[in-house]
């Protein structure tokens, strides 16, 4: 018996050796217009009379910052004046992360809410919203609603706790006490374990069957521990009227209160709609077994639906993020001095707007990819797993 030995095929009649070849063409084209622009760019540098660099951060800026959350003087470089502005678009992505995850959860769970007039508020909502563009929805927060309070003599008081005025909004904040800063550690303690008892109650009542009430007492404990803590542990400083202005709590620009409100607003009709597309996902079957075992329509939610919705959810909560993150920087179209607005800036005077834009995209690009990770990680925290 002979063993065939396997015929060698030409290499030009090779499909390994074209799907290699191929790709390899591809990267050498893209890195020949790559070094073609860099030629270029260099070329255009050379005949303004400048050299690519970074070294122009350490020259003073020379141009005050309006709202400064880090301590700012005009003398003081211009990496430093971009760190306030990127001090000043965290605080706007942070804020706004937290209250557009609340308003947009709320409006997706009222579409499905018994209620005739909430349902359909919901529905007008995130319609009229989501359908104007964002930039006349800042210029309407800014010119229409802020611009547009009383000066600070005329200030509207609302409750002696939060004062309304061109000037800004003023409302109770935490004073900066070592105090303050342990009971925020203690508040992060409570969350930890509430989230383990919770965890720890439910296992409890779907894997025993009992009735998990020790669990809830011991959670209403923890509950009333954190709201006094909330109440009298913060050292809350409320802002004090003094006539001409306003002195103590958080002092908040108008346009900071205008680019927050915006954002918020905006996105959260998007995070609606996600919200009741993940809750439409669930089978019907989960509500109709949730109802059989007597549950109110709250608990059904909360208890059964919703934590199936989160896993349509996430992903494209986690779009949503990225695109408040990106659209911060409209900020500039009302004059709140974020990260684009004060490298806006910081070009005109220095000329060198490549490098500046290299700094503002490597700046969105690490927010962005922060937020994904985190993202991706909740994502996986709530997908299936088998047993």
């Amino acid at each position: 018996m002979t063993r065939e030995t396997p015929q060698k095929v030409p290499l030009l009649r090779d499909e390994r050796f074209w799907r290699i070849a191929i790709q390899v063409i591809v990267l050498a084209i893209v890195g020949a217009i790559a070094l073609i622009l860099i030629a270029n760019l260099n070329q255009n540098l050379r005949q303004q009379g400048t050299v690519f660099g970074f070294n122009f951060l350490r020259n003073p800026a020379g141009f005050s910052i309006g709202d400064t959350p880090i301590s700012y003087r005009t003398n003081d470089p211009y990496l430093r004046a971009l760190a306030v502005g990127l001090v000043n678009s965290l605080r706007v992505i942070g804020a706004g992360f937290i209250l557009t995850t609340i308003l947009g959860v709320m409006a997706g769970i009222a579409s499905f809410s018994e209620n005739w007039l909430l349902r359909k508020l919901s529905l007008v909502y995130v319609e009229l919203v989501r359908n104007i563009p964002l930039l006349l929805q800042l210029f309407f927060w800014y010119f229409a609603v802020f611009f547009q309070l009383p000066p600070v003599q005329d200030k509207l008081n609302v409750g002696g706790v939060l004062f309304l005025s061109k000037r800004g909004v003023a409302l109770p904040w935490p004073a900066n006490l070592s105090a303050t800063w342990l009971s925020l550690a203690a508040l992060g303690a409570i969350a930890i374990a509430v989230f383990f008892l919770w965890q720890w109650r439910t296992h409890m009542m779907v894997e025993q069957g009992t009735s998990g009430q020790p669990q809830l007492i011991a959670l209403a404990a923890l509950g009333l521990t954190a709201l006094f803590i909330l109440s009298f542990g913060l050292s809350w400083q409320v802002p004090q009227d003094t006539g001409t202005t306003i002195r103590g709590g958080l002092q908040l620009s108008i346009e900071f209160a205008a680019i927050l409100a915006g954002l918020v607003v905006y996105t959260s009709a998007f995070i609606a709609e996600i919200v009741r597309a993940g809750i439409q996902a669930v089978p019907k079957g989960q509500w109709e077994a949730a109802r059989s075992l007597g549950l109110k329509s709250g608990l059904v939610m909360r208890l059964v639906v919703f934590p199936q919705a989160l896993r349509v959810i996430i992903p494209g909560l986690n779009s949503q993020y990225m695109n408040l993150a990106k659209n911060s920087s409209l900020a500039i179209a009302i004059g709140y001095p974020d990260i684009y607005s004060v490298a806006n800036t910081t070009y005109n005077q220095t000329g060198r707007p490549v490098e500046v834009f290299l700094l503002i995209m490597a700046a969105y690009l690490v927010i962005n990819l922060i937020v994904s990770l985190l993202m991706n990680k909740l994502n996986q925290a709530v997908q299936l797993t088998e047993r």
